[in-house]
């Protein structure tokens, strides 16, 4: 055997002998066949021998992928003493031959695993024994740089991604997706529930490794779909290799659900109720032989959330400047929920199919009471307009896949995947305009109707193959067909009567298709000095068909039925990743890859909401791509029981895409109120570039093995800037944007546990001004019942705000804005959770295939898989090469 091998056999020995030696057989080299000459307490060659046999192949239980020189102990049932032992081959396989017999116990250890003890092996002469497949968990302890700990740490790093792990979190329990979001490192969640990551709202989320059509349209309105008792990870990553779509300028986020695979049948039901909301949640799994079945509900209710809006702004017109000043109560209910139904197949042992299809539903409610506005001009005297408006957003989204895989060998498998997403979302308004007499009859009403789809059908290939020991190629091709629609009207009445028509307003549809063809190569190296190179480039073609159903006039442009005349574009997006692993866990990487970024349907849609009529929004289908370059240094390593993480990262985004505002003159609000021709309109466009240079610091550590601490800092300097023609849009702004989290959580006694944290977002830098900053808080107690089998708890949260204040401004050479959003969301919620059924653990572990990923669209406001040898874990199995 090679030197070096045995080296690193030798030095594997010596860091598990503290193990090893409770079992009195030290590690030993040499292949599965080898048995060692001379073990202290064991039989020696001369001591009486059998005929029995004893084999075994030893994996890992999370990979399947085998544990080269895992050590070998079969110890006397009578004295507990190892009268024989070996080592696994490269393969995991081992033999024990000649063996006496009777009963005994088999211990088996490898460095970065849990002991593994098989208490009954009986042993005769009838024939030979095969233990099959042993499976070895993985320990939870780094050795030498981290104590043992009771608790898995609730933020854990990997080669390619930071991971939060949310089934962690007991203050989550009854919330949904934003609430876990808030707590991720390097992300940032405003209070409409919209994610950025690094300041960068340019984010692409994924679920459980696939899109939805839901985050196209929204990702704050996908997030609130999710509930957070379902969530087990949430995976941020910063550099997405090739294999990835090139969409999500500044990242990927995957938030993976919890699954149950294991033989049997479980019924989990999770409940809570509070002052602000209540949830209800059944989730079931069926699993015999090969095939699995998962069916879940969720449901949950938001109600009395109260608050407050103030607007004061100022625009200027012909006869002077116009002075607008608004208050409102707000209160908003909501229902949301979700449903999925799974299936799973193992057509062998190397190939598997699986498909899924989830429903999702969100029924939210706004309400804006006693909304008055006043206006004042200097040609005539101030002018009150009162109303009640009502926006209601409901959506429905439907998807489907069906996955196949196909493994050939450790790190050789290909896939094909295939999905159909489609959401259908209705978000209208309706006003009843108040007479100024009294300000409680109705003498007028508007109504907007927008009714939209986004579909996508989805076809991918991948193939991934080792090149020897210490290489591996990735290559794949896909094809993304998406079509949206948007079509909207615009209706007035008088009185309380029924609505008509509104003939100063024209509805139109707008009819949007997009087709990608893409394709990718990565490749993969890991040198002997412990450095990992993965290089790739991406290929994608963009075909865009647009067009309105009839003529657009006035102030929405366009023409009747003909396209809008978008080009196709084409773009590489290459990225190269370079990590260095380093003594004592440190590990350094760097990181540069270009990102695309297409405009999602909120972007592009033409229709006018007018629900506030001083401030209307309305998006622009004529908007391009972005292109962003990103640079990234980081750093990480465990200093004792402290895991500390830095990185410093540089952003650059040409023809960025942006919300702006100016003032049109238009007849939107103009009932009983002239003056309110004159006002704001948030829309979007391509502006020259905005640039972000900053750090991120986040550590963790583990006390007295029972309590958790940690936190971290996102600080970056941005600075934004436009070169658009015209004087009313041309502006630049910058500024530091701080924000960060802290979280504490501590492991009792008789299952008893408490969690705190807390989050703060400075104020956000936009292009003409800028958004206040906020903060959240919470605090979690939970009791565990007996065996595990279900738990109760209580969480507050911000029960010291009241109320939560965000303050926001932005002003141009034409306007000046100032608002002010109060809410009262102090909230305390109960939780119960309780699991039925039982499950056993001798199932088979299967491959989690590989699903379609599209990540190519902007949504809301606001990588790639690596050879098993290149960087395990801390606390992994280093791999003797």
């Amino acid at each position: 055997m090679k030197k070096n091998v045995l080296s690193c056999l030798i030095g594997a020995a010596l860091l598990t002998a503290p193990v090893l030696v409770r079992a009195q057989f030290p590690s030993l080299p040499g292949g599965g066949q080898q048995r060692p000459a001379a073990i202290p307490g064991t039989s020696s060659d001369a001591s009486p021998r059998g005929n029995a046999k004893l084999t075994g192949t030893i994996v890992d239980s999370t990979s399947n992928k085998p544990v080269e020189f895992a050590s070998i102990a079969l110890i006397s049932a009578q004295t507990k003493k190892p009268i024989d032992g070996t080592v696994a081959d490269d393969k995991g396989k081992f033999t024990l031959n000649k063996l006496p017999e009777g009963d005994f116990q088999l211990l088996i250890s490898f460095v970065g695993y849990r002991n593994k003890t098989i208490s009954s092996v009986k042993l005769n002469r009838k024939g030979d024994v095969d233990l099959g497949t042993v499976k070895l968990g993985a320990d939870v302890r780094t050795l030498k740089e981290v104590e043992v700990v009771g608790q898995a740490s609730l933020v854990e790093e990997k080669v390619d991604r930071l991971v939060y792990n949310a089934d962690r979190d007991i203050t989550a329990k009854g919330g949904d997706a934003t609430d876990v979001m808030r707590k991720v490192p390097l992300l940032s969640v405003d209070l409409d529930g919209n994610v950025s990551l690094r300041g960068s709202s340019n984010v692409r989320v994924l679920i459980n490794n696939k899109p939805s059509t839901i985050v196209a349209s929204s990702v704050a309105d996908a997030l609130k779909q999710i509930p957070a008792d379902m969530i087990k990870t949430v995976e941020v990553i910063t550099s997405p290799s090739a294999k990835y779509d090139a969409e999500g300028s500044a990242g990927i986020i995957n938030i993976i659900t919890k699954k149950n695979t294991l033989q049997g049948f479980t019924l989990n039901v999770d409940s809570g109720i509070g002052n602000r909301g209540a949830n209800l949640a059944l989730n079931g799994n069926l699993r015999t032989g090969k095939m699995g079945f998962n069916l879940g509900g969720f449901g949950r209710a938001n109600y009395n959330v109260h608050g407050t809006f103030a607007n004061t702004q100022q625009t200027l017109s012909k006869n002077g400047p116009i002075t607008t000043e608004q208050t409102a109560d707000t209160r908003n209910n909501g229902v949301f929920g979700q449903y999925t139904l799974g299936w799973d197949y193992d057509i062998s042992k190397n190939s598997s199919i699986t498909a899924s299809l989830r429903y999702g539903a969100r029924n939210n409610i706004q309400y804006q009471d006693n909304f008055l506005t006043k206006t004042s001009g200097a040609t005539y005297f101030p002018v009150y307009n009162s109303r009640n408006v009502q926006t209601k957003d409901l959506s429905g989204t439907v998807d489907a896949n069906i996955d196949y895989t196909r493994t050939f060998k450790p790190q050789q498998e290909l896939s094909f995947s295939t999905q159909f997403s489609r959401n259908n979302r209705n978000n209208d308004f309706t006003a009843d305009i108040l007479s100024s007499a009294d300000f409680a009859t109705i003498s007028a009403r508007q109504q907007n109707l927008n009714n939209s789809y986004n579909q996508e059908s989805t076809i991918q290939a991948d193939y991934q193959t080792p090149i020897g020991k210490n290489q591996q190629i990735e290559f794949g091709g896909k094809g993304i067909f998406r079509q949206v629609e948007s079509a909207f009207s615009y209706n007035y009445g008088v009185g309380t009567g029924g609505f008509q028509s509104d003939p100063s307003r024209a509805g139109n549809t707008l009819n949007y298709d997009q087709s990608i063809g893409a394709g990718y190569v990565a490749y993969t190296l890991t040198t002997k000095n412990k450095y990992t190179i993965k290089a790739g480039t991406r290929y994608e073609h963009t075909t865009i068909n647009a067009n309105y159903s009839q003529n657009q006039p006035g102030e929405q442009g366009g023409a009747a039925g003909q396209d809008l005349g978008i080009p196709s574009y084409s773009n590489f997006v290459p990225s190269v990743n370079i990590s260095k692993t380093l003594k004592g866990g440190k590990t350094v990487k760097l990181a540069y890859n270009r990102r695309l970024q297409r405009p999602g349907i909120q972007f592009l849609n033409p229709n006018i909401n007018a629900a506030n009529p001083t401030n209307i929004t309305q998006g622009n289908p004529l908007l391009s791509p972005e292109l962003t370059d990103n640079y990234e240094l980081s750093t990480s390593a465990y200093v004792k029981s402290v895991y500390l993480n830095v990185s410093l990262f540089a952003r650059q985004t040409n023809n960025s895409i942006t919300s702006v505002r100016d003032t049109v003159t238009s007849s939107v609000g103009q009932v009983n109120n002239p003056a309110l021709a004159q006002v704001i309109r948030t829309t979007y466009l391509n502006i020259g570039r905005e640039s972000a240079y900053g750090t991120n610091v986040f550590g963790n550590a583990t006390l007295f093995s029972k309590w958790q601490v940690g936190g971290g800092v996102d600080l970056y300097y941005a600075y934004l800037t436009n070169n658009d023609a015209s004087s009313i849009y041309q502006a630049t702004n910058s500024g530091w944007v701080i924000s960060g989290r802290v979280f504490t959580n501590l492991t009792l006694k008789n299952g008893w546990g408490v969690q705190g944290f807390g989050f703060f977002r400075g104020k956000q830098v936009q292009l003409q001004g800028y958004q206040g900053g906020f903060g959240f808080y919470s605090l979690g107690v939970k009791k565990d019942l007996k065996d595990k089998r279900g738990s109760f708890g209580i969480a507050g949260e911000n029960f010291f705000n009241h109320p939560f204040t965000v303050r926001s401004e932005s002003s141009s050479p034409i306007f000046t804005q100032n608002s002010i959003t109060s809410l009262y969301n102090a909230g305390v919620r109960v939780n119960f959770s309780y699991k039925f059924g039982k499950l056993s653990f001798d199932a088979p572990q299967r491959k989690r295939g590989r699903s379609v990923e599209n990540d190519d669209v902007k949504g809301g406001e606001g990588g790639g898989d690596q050879p098993q040898q290149q960087q395990p874990a801390q606390g992994g199995n280093r791999r003797p090469r």
